[in-house]
């Protein structure tokens, strides 16, 4: 088994309650890898862990700015933690992806990270220069920054239905 974090969003989450299963999309997620490994000299499994998720959580911004939003849930990044078999590290894209071969069922997702409503607006500025952002932009990259300073909040997988109730 392998903890992965995949990049989501609210809407994916509504799925996630409704059908017991994710989509990462494209198959693409975060794991700590034998390539993340090397990368740092330093730091144990729990701060590569922390690598691994920022990714994930960068990579929602990503999917925030593809998503036909209809603004009634806001714009929060989201990562779902779940332990599965088969993921397969993908270093010649980066080193903490993994692709996944089959949807994410909820038996599967041991926790998932929110942002809070408080980083909306640091989201959303976010979502609208992360592009110009992964081409090193350096003011879009402050704007990241300020985005990525807001820590996601924990829920464990029975709460979302609770949590998407009541945003």
């Amino acid at each position: 088994m392998t903890r992965v974090y995949v990049p989501a969003t609210l809407a994916m989450l509504q799925r996630l309650v409704a059908e017991g299963e994710i989509d990462a999309v494209s198959g693409t997620a975060f794991a700590v890898t034998a390539a993340l490994r090397e990368a740092y000299t330093a730091g144990d499994d729990d701060e590569l862990a922390e690598v691994a998720m920022a990714e994930a959580a960068r990579a929602s911004l990503r999917l925030l700015a593809t998503e036909d939003a209809d603004g009634t849930l806001g714009a929060r990044r989201v990562v779902v933690a779940a332990d599965v078999d088969g993921a397969k590290p993908r270093p010649d894209l980066d080193d903490a992806v993994v692709r996944l071969d089959a949807a994410v069922p909820m038996s599967a997702v041991a926790s998932v990270h929110v942002d809070l409503g408080e980083a909306s607006s640091d989201v959303e500025r976010a979502v609208a220069v992360i592009d110009a952002a992964d081409l090193g932009d350096e003011e879009a990259e402050f704007v990241l920054g300020d985005a990525e300073d807001h820590e996601l909040a924990w829920y464990a997988a029975q709460e979302l239905p609770f949590l998407l109730e009541l945003l």
